[in-house]
């Protein structure tokens, strides 16, 4: 295959799920891995796709933009890493939680595989086969029904029915953006809904969110900043970010990896 060919090739790969992996395109392309860091460099450089750890994102498009969970997933592994251990703490043994989609959340579930007579509810596929692949007889997981969305979601009527009636110790909710005027949002109208029912089913509302949610701001707001019981997000979340959520929200947490 052509450079060019392989380029082209790469880039209708982004564009239909909205990011790859370096691991995966050698796997595919049959390879090296200097290459495909090459071609996705001049991608870069021609402003087609933008370039991540480990592999590479469509560009973004705005407050509707609602990139896939491969996409998602290759960003800010380490960051998500830290801010997932971090949210771990606040699941005691015995209780009933709610992890919402996202790739923070995602990552949280894989800390939270050893806890006992655990509860859990989501709409997230990926968070649910976490849970599936590590299976315990003392663990109970509720998957939601309804409507799947790029970031692997399940929404709309269907959802909302089987969040309503549930109560949960502690909602971990993934978002898309965070700011002082939007609150919490999310690109996506039916899962800011079902994001919604799940902040009412909740006791308590953990927010994880890496720093680059910051300013970032999805078209439907979930929540307000003081919604949130506590925030935990990254060290690189500056200053004057820090301050305006230690105002608003109950605790922030800073985790550190």
């Amino acid at each position: 295959m052509l450079a060019q060919q392989r380029q082209q090739t790469i880039l209708e790969r982004v564009r239909s799920s909205g990011g790859v992996r370096v691991a995966d395109l050698v796997r595919e392309l049959g390879v090296s891995d200097m290459t495909i860091r090459r071609d996705l460099e001049v991608l870069a450089e021609r402003g087609l796709l933008a370039k991540v750890h480990g592999g590479a994102t469509a560009l973004d498009q705005g407050s509707t933009e609602e990139p896939g969970f491969t996409a998602k997933s290759a960003r800010q592994q380490r960051e998500k890493e830290a801010i997932a251990r971090a949210a771990a703490e606040f699941v005691r043994p015995g209780t009933a939680v709610a992890l919402s989609a996202g790739t923070t959340t995602w990552a949280l579930a894989h800390h939270l595989t050893g806890v006992p007579e655990l509860t859990v509810i989501t709409n997230s596929v990926p968070v649910a086969d976490v849970f599936h692949r590590n299976p315990r007889p003392d663990r109970t997981v509720v998957l939601t029904g309804g409507v799947r969305t790029p970031s692997d979601a399940l929404v709309g009527p269907v959802a909302v029915a089987a969040i309503r009636r549930l109560h949960v110790d502690t909602l971990f909710l993934g978002v898309h953006g965070m700011s002082v005027r939007a609150g919490f949002t999310t690109p996506n109208l039916l899962e800011a809904e079902t994001d919604r029912e799940l902040v009412a089913a909740a006791h308590r509302l953990v927010v994880p969110a890496d720093h680059t949610k910051w300013n970032t701001v999805g078209i439907s707001t979930i929540a307000e900043l003081a919604e949130a019981d506590v925030v935990i997000t990254d060290a690189g979340l500056p200053e004057d970010a820090r301050t305006e959520l230690a105002e608003r929200a109950g605790q922030l947490i800073i985790a550190e990896g």
